[in-house]
């Protein structure tokens, strides 16, 4: 049986103005560079990775962590 198509639907955003500091900045642009990836998107992934992480050691723990600075 075949998956019927659906049109994706375009999440709602809300704009956020957030400082980074140079290198990290830099060490992202490197990343990405070559790639169709824009800082957005590779933030994005990134904040969701966290997330997912913490949310994990959440789970494991029992408690929230402590690592994040």
């Amino acid at each position: 049986m075949s998956k019927k198509f659906k049109l994706p639907a375009v999440p709602k955003t809300t704009q956020k103005n957030v400082r980074f500091p140079n290198d990290v900045i830099t060490q992202v642009e490197d990343a990405i560079k070559g790639t169709e990836v824009t800082f957005s998107a590779f933030v994005i992934e990134a904040t969701r990775v966290a997330l997912e992480n913490l949310n994990e050691t959440e789970d494991e723990d029992g408690r929230q962590s402590d690592a994040i600075d």
